[in-house]
């Protein structure tokens, strides 16, 4: 199973109100759900009506292709212009498959 993940920091200059910033937020969100099917949400700079962060998780069985997706959700964002890109954060995990490790061993509540 492989995890790509990140987090994207952004400044809506526009924003006057935290109403507008959640506005904006929703649109890029939505718009970033709706083209990559990916769990995203904002998770920092909660209170502050001109900065956002987004944290977002996309989960594969082939690290390319999840490496792909991350870079294609980045740029997508970015040309969204709806607020600037002031830095991203990005992590690729590779998890071993722990099923097969523990495979040989039958619990109390497991067939036969």
């Amino acid at each position: 199973m492989v995890i790509g993940y990140g987090i994207i920091q952004l400044r809506i200059p526009e924003s006057g109100s935290l109403k507008e910033k959640r506005s904006i937020l929703s649109k890029i969100i939505k718009r970033t759900q709706n083209e990559f099917n990916v769990s995203i949400a904002e998770i920092g700079d909660l209170d502050n009506h001109k900065l956002a962060k987004i944290g977002f998780a996309f989960v594969g069985n082939d690290s390319r292709f999840i490496n792909g997706k991350v870079d294609h959700l980045l740029k997508f964002v970015d040309n969204l212009r709806a607020a600037e890109m002031l830095n991203s954060k990005i992590e690729i995990m590779v998890v071993s498959d722990f099923l097969e490790e523990t495979a040989g061993d039958t619990g109390k509540y497991d067939e036969l």
